[in-house]
Order: structure tokens, then C-alpha cells, then sequence
């Protein structure tokens, strides 16, 4: 069976925490009191702090309770794609100049640091305010309800001194020319990261590494890493330097969480694959990503098959069934020991609503995609015809030309211009 990438919140705190803290004081028993960019907020007492521009490599997670401060740097030390249990954290930098996200919503307020009443609800739990008096952008990330870290943004104080200020625009996602195509036919080796690399990054690895495609991480309730790289823009650029692009979205997953976990019944799991491709199509017209994209969905590894093939199959052919009629084509990355064996099982059922492409995870460091890597019958013909990649070597730092990211491995081996049987829209 491949391994699951889960990282669980509860055994990573020391791993992960960043030792520079900037100067802080001792507000109440259970709060900090944290200045930024004229701001004075109280943080609670469980929360990390981490100081991005004392430390550009740190990561910004999304399941450990963290106030990040300053403009995100490379995100080197990012590990893990999926998270069982998301977090609240809270992430200030400047305003002016802040990337213009296209994969979660930004909401400008025009007055103090009150964030509106009624936010509107994100298939990432992300949200951005653009906080245009104190000239500050806050991305908030949550676990149910964004409540408690809005709290913390609406009892902020201004320390500047008073008087007029002229207000910085807020980023708005506008990524120019939509790609001419995000994924040509490709077969070689590609990789995928918790977050999108920088751009002199992608360009390094563009020159010097052995990937042509990359995996990016566009969305979903149980992603892991924040995406501040992460613009149309970014998009159109990789696109135009010929990588073969794989956006993937992080939906619900079988496990038992209220926050992040499938349904364990079909019916219910039926509604939430066709709720994660509305959000995965949102986000990826967002980036500029055109209809015709192969969207993968993120379904990770488990071990009783008893309980979630069942609702696995049904989340992942609602999920194909909702993206055709929206005009993308569907893929669906598991594990060779559960999520592959489950959907070749119920192949014959329905084969119109499979996913178009297979993405496997098994660890066996073969950069094939035959049946036996991917964990398939001998000899068949399920996702035959290249529609098929295999992730054989998981989380490990990966150099080249001075460059090193953490990254899992993938032998690719597709062609979107030879998918869409029983697809609901033309071919391209």
C-alpha cells in the first residue's frame, strides 16, 4: 500500500516551529500582544509566531495555530500535502504589494480592522481582508468557522498616529492572458510540491532539473500549505515556459473529522464530490486555467477499505460527473492500495463517470505507470492510452542548480487530447 502523506497537527509542533519570535508583550494570561505594520493585536497564548522576513524558508502551514508576519519568502521547509485537522492561523503583510491570490477570496475593508459580519463561505476555508486603513493584508485560515480568528482581527488597534492616510489598492486576482494551454501532452517526469515554488525557482529547476510537470495545489478543505506564489500570473508563466501543469484539490478525505473527513455514506459523500468540483472549477477559472483542464482530486491512502470504497467511488465519480458538466475533465490521485483498487473495482459499473485520469501513489521508487505499479489488474484496459501517472518516490528534498525543494516524484504519462469518453463537452 503507498503511504499516507497525512501530517497530523499533534506530532509536528517541534519540527516545525520557528525560533525567532519578534518582540512581544504579556497582555493577559491566555494573549500576546503582537505590533505589525500599526497594528496592536492580542494573540492567543497557544498560537506560533513566526517572522517571515527573519525567516523566508518557513512554512506556511495551515494546521499548526500560527500568526506569520511579513511577505512569505521560498517556503523551502514545506513537507505534506493533506492535513487531518486545519488550524486557525493568521497571516499580516503590507498591503501594497501583496501577490493577488485567484484561489481564495479577498475582501477589502474599507474602515478599522472589523472584518464583515457574514464572510462568504470558501471551499479552502481561506479568506483575505484587505484592511485598506492600516494598509495591511490578513489571510485567515480556519478549521469549521473562521469566528475565532476574526475575533482576533476586529479587537486590533491602530498605534500609528491619527490623521488622514491615503489608502493602499487592495491586490486584486487578474492574471492577463489566459494560458494558451496549461497542459500539453507530456510524458517524462514530473513533481509535486506543498506549495508553489517562487518563480526564480521554476525557472532553475526549468533549466537545470529532469520535470517537465509540476503539481500544484489549488484548493480544498484539507490543504495543507498556504499558496502565496500561487497567482494567474503564476500560472501563465509556467504555462508559457512549457511546463505540463497538474492542479490538484485537497476535498474532504476518508478519515472521521468533522472539519476535514468524507462522509462514510455514498449519498452524502455523492453531494460532497460534486461540491469539491464546483470549488475546484471556481478556482482553477480563477487562475486562468481554461475549460478542457484535467483537475486532480487529492484522495488519500486508508487502510479499511469496508468502510470508505463505497463513499471513495461515489465522491470521486460525482466529482467527474460535475466537472464534465462544467466543462473540465476530471483525475483523481489514491493510493494503489485502497482508492486505486476501490475505483478499478467499479470500473464496469459506470465507466462514463471514472476519472479521466489515474494519478497512483506507491512508493516504489519504479517511474513506470504499468499495471503493476499502479496497482491495477494485469492486462487491462482501465485508463489505458495514457491517462495514467504514478507517484513512486514521496517526501524528500530534491537540488538542482542551487535549488532544493521538498517534493514527491511522479512518472506522467498523459494527453488531455485523448481524454473525454463519456465526457459531457467536445474534445478540444
Amino acid at each position: 500500500m503507498a503511504p499516507i502523506r497525512t501530517l497530523l497537527s499533534g506530532l509536528l509542533g517541534a519540527a516545525l516551529l520557528v525560533p525567532v519570535l519578534p518582540a512581544a508583550t504579556t497582555a493577559a494570561a491566555d494573549a500576546r500582544t503582537i505590533d505589525y505594520g500599526g497594528l496592536r493585536l492580542a494573540v492567543p497564548a497557544d498560537w506560533r509566531i513566526v517572522d517571515l522576513e527573519l525567516d523566508p524558508d518557513a512554512c506556511l502551514r495551515l494546521d499548526l495555530p500560527t500568526l506569520y508576519l511579513g511577505r512569505a519568502g521560498t517556503q523551502r521547509r514545506c513537507t505534506g500535502r493533506a492535513v487531518a485537522g486545519r488550524a486557525d492561523t493568521l497571516h499580516l503583510e503590507p498591503l501594497d504589494g501583496a501577490p493577488p491570490r485567484a484561489d481564495i477570496p479577498t475582501i477589502t475593508v474599507d474602515s478599522g480592522t472589523v472584518p464583515p459580519e457574514d464572510p462568504p463561505e470558501t471551499d479552502s476555508n481561506e479568506l483575505r481582508y484587505a484592511l485598506t486603513r492600516p494598509g495591511v493584508m490578513a489571510t485567515v485560515s480556519y478549521g469549521e468557522a473562521p469566528d475565532a480568528v476574526r475575533r482576533v482581527l476586529a479587537r486590533a488597534r491602530a498605534v500609528t498616529p491619527s490623521g488622514p492616510k491615503p489608502p493602499a489598492e487592495p491586490a486584486v486576482a487578474a492574471g492577463g492572458d489566459t494560458p494558451r494551454t496549461a497542459q500539453p501532452p507530456f510524458t517524462g517526469e514530473g513533481f509535486d510540491a506543498c506549495t508553489a515554488p517562487n518563480q526564480q525557482s521554476m525557472d532553475t529547476w526549468r533549466a537545470d532539473s529532469p520535470f517537465g510537470a509540476i503539481g500544484i495545489y489549488i484548493g480544498g478543505r484539507a490543504r495543507a500549505c498556504a499558496q502565496p506564489q500561487l497567482t494567474a500570473d503564476w500560472v501563465r508563466r509556467q504555462s508559457d515556459a512549457g511546463w505540463h501543469l497538474m492542479p490538484i484539490w485537497v476535498g474532504p478525505q476518508p478519515w472521521h473529522s468533522s472539519s476535514t473527513g468524507l462522509s462514510t455514506d455514498p449519498s452524502e459523500a455523492d453531494a460532497q464530490g460534486r461540491s469539491a468540483a464546483d470549488g475546484a472549477a471556481a478556482a482553477a477559472e480563477s487562475l486562468g486555467l481554461p475549460p478542457g483542464t484535467v483537475l486532480y482530486n487529492d484522495v488519500e491512502g486508508y487502510t479499511d477499505r469496508a468502510t470508505w470504497d463505497a463513499p471513495v467511488v461515489a465522491y470521486l465519480t460525482a466529482w467527474t460527473v460535475r466537472l464534465h458538466e462544467l466543462g473540465y475533465r476530471s483525475a483523481a490521485y489514491v493510493s494503489a492500495g485502497s482508492g486505486a483498487k476501490a475505483l478499478s473495482a467499479h470500473h464496469h459499473q459506470a465507466p462514463e463517470a471514472m476519472p479521466d485520469v489515474l494519478w497512483v501513489a506507491r512508493w516504489n521508487d519504479s517511474p513506470s505507470v504499468g499495471d503493476a505499479d499502479m496497482g491495477l489488474p494485469a492486462g487491462t484496459t482501465q485508463w489505458a492510452g495514457r491517462r495514467r501517472a504514478h507517484q513512486f518516490r514521496g517526501d524528500h528534498d530534491a537540488s538542482y542548480g542551487g535549488v532544493t525543494i521538498n517534493i514527491d516524484r511522479n512518472w506522467v504519462d498523459v494527453d488531455p487530447s485523448v481524454l473525454g469518453t463519456g465526457a459531457l463537452f467536445p474534445l478540444s
